[in-house]
């Protein structure tokens, strides 16, 4: 195995990783309006998103942007937050007659801007496995692929979830949107309430 496939399979585990659902969450909550007869927006959103984190995982990896790692694992979890949160404002039309289903403007800079922030925490990781490795560009290109594909898989078993809840079983989208925006937002508030940097700036004890 090259030292490109073995990063990028380090790359696809790390985003699928049940043990670090921060990122799973993030993606499902960006998705959790659309179904796969909505697949072209997900794609400019979603590329959104691997825009900003590709910027700040290269950036941070290459050593130009250092951010603490306390304060990204604190602010992913607020993005998941954030983003939860205004899919409960997503308007669905009322009726056939009714206009279209617009997506909201700030949805795609959101995106792209809650992406800087995921890349940070990426890239973390990353520096992690490379430790004091000189050449950098094989492993960073294999790793941003792997996390492209993870993403892309979890991006389409949410559609298709979606779809059939909505299309085959005739839950309401509006019902969907509500109850899996709500799992989501608790799941990150749960997230937030015990990191330790959270606990320590708003004097709560810290975890046992």
């Amino acid at each position: 195995m090259s030292e490109f496939q073995a990063y990028l399979q380090l790359g696809f585990n790390h985003i699928t990783d049940s043990n670090g659902y921060d990122h799973i969450l993030f993606i499902m909550a960006i998705c959790s309006v659309y179904t796969l007869v909505d697949w072209k927006k997900v794609i400019v959103l979603v590329t959104a998103f691997t825009a900003g984190h590709s910027v700040t995982l290269a950036l941070s990896t290459l050593g130009y942007v250092n951010v603490d790692a306390g304060w990204i694992e604190l602010l992913i979890p607020i993005t998941i937050l954030i983003t939860a949160f205004l899919n409960f404002f997503h308007k669905i039309p009322k009726s056939m007659y009714s206009p279209k289903e617009k997506d909201p403007a700030f949805r795609y800079p959101l995106a792209l801007g809650f992406g800087l922030i995921h890349g940070l925490g990426f890239s973390n990781y990353l520096r992690a496995l490379l430790g004091k490795e000189a050449d950098i560009f094989a492993p960073l290109l294999g790793f941003n692929v792997g996390l492209e594909l993870g993403q892309l898989i979890i991006v389409f078993v949410i559609l298709v979830i979606a779809f059939a809840m909505i299309e085959l079983l005739r839950v309401s989208k509006l019902s969907w949107i509500q109850i899996l925006s709500g799992i989501i937002f608790g799941m990150a508030l749960s997230l937030i309430l015990n990191n330790e940097l959270f606990r320590t700036l708003t004097g709560m004890p810290a975890n046992p």
